[in-house]
């Protein structure tokens, strides 16, 4: 019978905690290592390490080159989205504490493969983020967010878009036609703040900034209740200032 300690000790599989072994002592050699290498290392018997080694490779986390175990493809994803991860989660930090500071919803998008992505969202229960009610990635034209986007791609990107998702109104503030907000684009500087009223949301106003990092097309938005838009320049202006810092500080990146 199972003492109540026992009954606390996660069960382990051996043939998983060799092959990570295997694989922390490939990450160890720049220029991959043999395996009677890897096998000392990773305090293996060789054939045991033979075997291991040959399934890493038929899964594509190793490769063999000239003798020696490299990372493969696979083992190269898992670090791009590790890495991923890792950036998300600066985002994610750097939000919320523009959120704390401004005391206000603050919002991350770009614009990828084709598509409007909200890669972040930081708001409180008292300053709640704009309800997703019409799908973010189709009306494009009728958010912030959306317009500050289109408004910094080139002219065959941003009819692309178009193409896919139509101009309409959803609000009786929306801006009617496509003809309509090509003007305003084509009216607004890529580097200008960009201010929707109730033209996503009825009862919100919403104001959003050009992010510029390489190549990369994204934004920086925040929004307030109507009643409140006074506070909507002059906020996403001290949020303009704070992303630049962080930006130049190189603590911040948009490729995720």
């Amino acid at each position: 019978m199972a003492t109540a300690s026992n009954a606390a000790v996660p069960t382990l599989i051996g043939s998983v905690q060799r092959a990570l072994r295997l694989l922390e002592a490939v990450g160890s050699h720049l220029d991959g290592a043999p395996a009677k290498q890897l096998a000392r290392e990773a305090g293996l018997p060789l054939p045991t390490a033979y075997h291991l080694l040959r399934t890493l490779t038929h899964e594509g986390y190793l490769r063999r080159e000239n003798g020696v175990f490299v990372f493969g493809p696979a083992a190269e994803r898992l670090a791009e989205g590790g890495a991923r991860q890792s950036r998300r989660n600066k985002i994610t930090k750097s939000l919320g504490r523009w959120r704390d500071s401004l005391g206000v919803p603050v919002y991350f998008a770009v614009y990828r493969e084709g598509e409007i992505e909200i890669a972040g969202v930081a708001d409180t229960p008292s300053a709640p983020a704009v309800e997703e009610w019409a799908d973010f990635r189709e009306t494009g034209h009728a958010h912030a967010i959306g317009q500050c986007l289109l408004g910094q791609l080139d002219d065959r990107a941003r009819e692309d878009y178009l193409d896919r998702h139509p101009v309409e109104a959803i609000t009786p503030y929306t801006v009617r036609d496509r003809r309509a907000l090509s003007e305003r684009l084509a009216a607004t500087e890529r580097s200008q703040t960009v201010v929707e009223r109730q033209e996503y949301a009825l009862g919100t106003v919403c104001a959003a900034i050009p992010v510029t990092a390489g190549s990369s097309v994204a934004t920086m938005a925040i929004s307030v209740p109507l009643d409140q838009q006074e506070r909507l320049l002059p906020t996403i202006e001290r949020l303009r200032g704070e992303v630049g810092g962080l930006l130049g500080s190189l603590a911040f990146s948009i490729s995720i």
